[in-house]
């Protein structure tokens, strides 16, 4: 059966503790003060099995003002909520604050429990009414009322029906997904050591595996291991979302260890700036520069810059692991109050330099869906790992094969706007044909050059550009696919050099001869590139039908035949009979048998 989450909230002194304790019979407010004076402080937590089997963990929140901090850090990493009203009390500030906290925070699921049924009986329905009036617009607009007393027990069985109900409608978490778990509590045990609790809302632990910390004392991320696993005061081997889990870890202290701090897996982006959407509240150009953020159990200084009512860039005091989609929730440090609660757009926004830049960047976040495109962040970039893209927050199905969008294409571990390798491939036709203007007889573009003219994001991506360019690559250097046949000023002097093969194509020219044509080596290498010529070894130049010809010869010979009955029947020279024998040898035309002996190769 699977395991839940679910957190308080309401005023102070409406009976939220004294609800979960009916519930679990657990006593949730864990200091000695909170029990002597009746008011809740910090979180608190207990458990319980519902009639379905359902297990059920709560974490209770501080109703009075002065605790706003500590209920946000409770309600923040979970999913469902219990909304407490007490029936002789009815809707009161705190109300608002909690249900605009929840608004913030996007939470979708839970009920509302009416209190002290037996002191107010009568007033229930118009509390209830006025519970209904006040929630319009949040996730619990909707949420199912139900009536209690934590005192007698009256409707106690109903309040439980009712969240079985509730939590049978939730969506399944998803075990699979990456893991990030906001720290609550953290302190040492005798002979266990340092351990942290919190709620673990998506992905999977388990014992002995390394996990990443990041928190207020660090400026970087530092390994850590998790020694022990404890869910519900029982041990466990490995734990599943959603629950309550107590980590036991080795490589670190309790008192390096502080509420807001987060473990999690390896891959997530760690950032301190975030551009941000409205969600709830206030508009983003009103209040205070300097804010408060909360995420998860986090509460942090940070900077707001509002481009417009609706988006803004937020520059936090230290940097957390974010996703696209986070919400959190901003409260003025002064005031103490909610002002608005934000949806993470962009976990990596561009710098802002120019006039206008923040306008412009409120355009293009207001075309953002809410859990990011992956469309968009290629096209700004051009291309960006795919890797970074997982990191982000994207669904690695959404990054690969079928999944991607329109106009964007992989290139290996890479992921490209199509429309950029079109211009980058366009460009690369030119710098060539600029090179090779300049120089005709260059083998080509070495691949340095072309990746640094181009400025691609990384030297990765020229293979696919050259095959979009239409190009081919050898030895490091880029050429056309068919280069040429004129070559410039050595144009003359080749000419002179196949008239002459021509006429005796067995008579490869001497170095005297070349010298006279005005031909070196990278005029010989450039004719053998573009096809005019053919180079059989150093100083051996004949014209590249000369092969042919000699199979022509050799084939009436008897065989085999030696390389003197060869060079005889060539009319040639040694110096150009044995390399053109070993030539065709490499071809597969002509066999060497052993010792001076070849045959051809039917």
């Amino acid at each position: 059966m699977s395991s839940f989450v679910i957190a308080t909230a309401g005023h102070v002194d409406h009976g939220k503790s004294t609800l979960v304790r009916a519930l679990t019979g657990i006593e949730p407010d864990r200091w000695a003060e909170e029990r002597a004076r009746g008011l809740t402080i910090d979180l608190g937590f207990a458990w319980t099995t519902l009639p379905s089997g359902r297990e059920v963990a709560f974490v209770d929140v501080p109703g009075h003002e002065r605790y706003v901090g500590n209920m946000l850090a409770g309600l923040g990493p979970v999913p469902v909520v219990c909304f407490v009203i007490a029936a002789d009390g009815g809707w009161q500030a705190q109300s608002s604050e909690h249900r605009d906290a929840i608004a913030a925070l996007g939470i979708a699921h839970g009920l509302v429990v009416i209190t002290r049924r037996d002191r107010a009986p009568d007033a229930v329905p118009e509390v209830a009414a006025r519970v209904r009036a006040e929630l319009r617009g949040t996730g619990l607009a909707a949420a199912p009322i139900v009536a209690c007393s934590g005192a007698t027990g009256e409707g106690l069985d109903e309040v439980r029906a009712t969240l079985d109900a509730v939590l049978a409608g939730l969506p399944a978490p998803d075990a699979q997904a990456r893991l990030r778990l906001w720290i609550d509590r953290a302190f040492t045990i005798s002979g266990s050591g340092t351990v942290v609790t919190g709620t673990l809302a998506g992905g999977s632990v388990r014992t002995g595996q390394h996990l990443r910390l990041l928190g207020a004392q660090s400026a970087e991320a530092r390994e850590v291991t998790v020694r022990g696993l404890q869910t519900r005061g029982d041990q466990v081997e490995a734990l599943a979302p959603v629950a309550r889990a107590a980590l036991n870890l080795r490589g670190i202290a309790a008192d390096e260890l502080h509420r807001g701090d987060a473990l999690f897996s390896g891959d997530w982006w760690i950032t301190d700036t975030v551009d941000v959407r409205w969600a709830s509240g206030g508009a983003l150009d009103e209040g205070s520069e300097h804010i408060t953020v909360h995420i998860g159990t986090a509460a942090i200084g940070a900077r707001l810059r509002p481009f417009d009512a609706d988006h803004a860039r937020l520059q936090l005091s230290r940097p957390l692991p974010l996703q696209l989609g986070d919400r959190m929730v901003l409260r003025d440090s002064g005031a103490k109050m909610v002002v608005a609660g934000v949806q993470v757009l962009d976990v990596d926004p561009p710098p802002l330099t120019r006039r206008g830049a923040g306008r412009r960047r409120a355009d293009a976040l207001a075309e953002l869906p809410a859990g990011g495109s992956v469309a968009a962040e290629v096209a700004r970039r051009q291309a960006v790992r795919a890797e970074t893209l997982r990191r982000f927050g994207f669904d690695a199905r959404d990054l690969a094969g079928e999944g991607l969008p329109a106009g964007v294409v992989a290139i290996g571990e890479w992921l490209a706007a199509a429309e950029a390798v079109r211009t980058w491939a366009a460009r690369l036709r030119q710098l060539l044909a600029a090179h090779l203007k300049a120089d005709v007889l260059s083998p080509g573009l070495s691949r340095r050059a072309a990746a640094h003219a181009l400025r691609l994001p990384h030297p990765d991506l020229l293979d696919a550009v050259i095959q979009a360019a239409r190009l081919q690559q050898r030895d490091g250097l880029i050429r056309p696919q068919q280069q040429r046949a004129d070559l410039g000023r050595a144009e003359k002097g080749i000419q002179a050099l196949e008239k002459q093969l021509a006429a005796s194509p067995f008579s490869a020219p001497e170095a005297d001869d070349l010298a006279r044509l005005n031909l070196g080596a990278r005029e010989l290498a450039a004719a053998e590139r573009v096809g005019r010529l053919l180079r059989i070894a150093e100083g051996v130049v004949l014209l590249p039908s000369a092969p042919a010809q000699a199979m022509r010869v050799l084939a009436v010979l008897d065989q085999p035949f030696t390389a003197s009955q060869a060079r005889q029947a060539l009319g040639t020279t040694r110096r150009i009979a044995i390399p053109l024998l070993e030539h065709l040898d490499s071809r597969g035309w002509t066999r060497r048998l052993d010792g001076n002996l070849r045959e051809v190769v039917r």
